[in-house]
């Protein structure tokens, strides 16, 4: 099994960190006040009726509480593991200092069970984020450790309601315990999808909405590896992507939602009471993810809110050095371990796999950046699979994709699909050891990682 290859790798990754980690991890953090309080602990759930089902949560619950931080506000968030094994956090999509990342072996050592540890940062840009452990990311966000993280502006932007949607499946047997999460025909390929999906933790999720009003829907995909391709059934605009506003609202068709993607929409409610759809398109059939319930109801009229841009900085592209990352498959021969087990590695970012994840097996990183410098980054998925790419500590923007000019947008993950090419672009502004890598969870792990550096 893939699984217990990603814990064996995890605990060699412990081990490496030896003695030092276990007792600097354990210390009791300094001060006595935080924003929020993070407990990673197991927690039986109810997913499936009747069933009973290991999960592992935060603060007892998958998905975890929603945390709402502000722009440009400082933030203390404290982390308690009560879990069986080590992990960490990662802020998915923030620009935040290298420390607080949540990388173990690159930005900060695991958090042992039993330790605490408290991450400190300032998120520049408003929108919509997510959180995640980045330890055994295989099995701990397969047991359902994901939750939302939003970033209100710091001068507020009025909707009549602000709604949210987690999309995430489980692998779960018919008694709620769990199948396996991956298999190496599936790793290989696209991944393994699961069998139970659910919104914001349950199998049908309706929210109420008011006649006439203009609502805010924040979606976001935290699985391991499924491609939602968003639709809805009344007006809706995409007002965000990854949590940058777009230079121009665009009507909402078919939005392809990748692992660890968001998308924020602007709904324009009908006046009519009934029933609509927020959908999951695939081809000409189309699969309801949520039911809006809209209502009657007296709203104050309110013209469509426009969101302020992120302080991206900006690009000297005509200055810029390129660098070229092609992302392909190794093949499906599965080298072997001196214990006798299969260690499969599949994908590589420029030929080359990052398979173990700790000090003594740290690769060279795919680039060294200078400060200040813009770079372009020559994207190339040379598979036949789609690939979510997802760059820490940056929003980079997309420039082109397959030679075709299109208008320059933010994000920190672009999905490419099948022999797709993109440039995307960053200012090398914030110093450090950054992940680059799929966030289909089962390629991570099998090679389709990296990292860059900037100095």
């Amino acid at each position: 099994m893939l699984m217990s290859l990603t814990r064996r790798r995890c605990l060699q990754t412990l081990l490496t960190f030896g003695g030092l980690a276990l007792g600097g991890c354990a210390t009791r953090p300094r001060h006595s006040t935080y924003e929020y309080e993070l407990i990673l602990k197991p927690q039986s759930i109810s997913l499936i009726p009747g069933t009973s089902t290991p999960a592992w949560t935060f603060n007892g619950t998958s998905p975890g509480p929603t945390l709402r931080l502000r722009q440009n506000h400082p933030v203390r968030i404290l982390v308690r593991n009560e879990l069986p094994e080590p992990t960490t956090i990662h802020w998915h999509g923030i620009r935040l200092n290298n420390a607080a990342d949540g990388v173990p072996g690159l930005t900060q050592d695991p958090i042992p069970p039993g330790g605490a540890f408290v991450y400190e940062f300032t998120c520049p840009d408003a929108g919509t984020f997510w959180y995640h452990p980045h330890f055994n990311s295989l099995e701990q966000l397969g047991r359902g450790l994901v939750g939302l993280l939003i970033v209100e502006e710091e001068n507020p932007v009025f909707f009549h309601q602000d709604l949210s949607l987690a999309l995430k499946d489980w692998h779960l047997n018919a008694d709620g315990s769990f199948a396996p999460f991956t298999s190496h025909r599936a790793a290989a390929r696209a991944g393994t999808l699961g069998n139970h999906p659910t919104v914001n933790g349950k199998t049908s999720e309706r929210l109420t909405l008011t006649a006439g009003s203009v609502v805010r829907l924040r979606i976001a995909n935290m699985d391991n590896t499924r491609v939602f391709n968003i639709g809805a059934d009344l007006p809706a605009m995409v007002i965000a992507v990854e949590g940058n506003p777009l230079p121009r609202p665009i009507p909402l068709e078919s939005h392809p939602l990748g692992a660890g993607m968001r998308v924020d929409l602007a709904l324009q409610v009908p006046q009519t009471p009934g029933v609509y759809q927020i959908l999951d398109r695939k081809g000409r059939f189309a699969f309801s993810l949520c039911e809006l319930e809209v209502v009657p109801g007296q709203v104050p009229p309110l013209p469509m809110p426009s969101l302020p841009p992120n302080p991206v900085p900006a690009l000297d592209l005509a200055n810029a050095e390129r660098i070229p990352l092609s992302f392909e498959w190794a093949g499906a021969l599965s080298p072997v371990g001196e214990d006798g087990k299969a260690d499969p590695v599949f994908w590589t970012i420029n030929k080359r796999a990052w398979a173990e994840h700790n000090h003594q097996h740290l690769p060279d990183p795919l680039a060294t950046l200078r400060m200040g410098r813009t770079y372009i980054f020559e994207l190339y998925n040379a598979t036949p699979h789609p690939h979510p790419i997802h760059l820490h500590g940056f929003t980079f923007t997309v420039l082109s994709v397959n030679q075709q000019m299109l208008e320059p947008y933010h994000t920190d993950t672009i999905l490419l699909g099948k022999n797709q090419r993109a440039e995307v672009a960053i200012v090398a502004d914030n110093p450090g050891d950054w992940m680059f890598h799929c966030h289909v969870i089962e390629h991570l792990e099998t090679g389709l990682m990296g990292y860059i550096r900037v100095t």
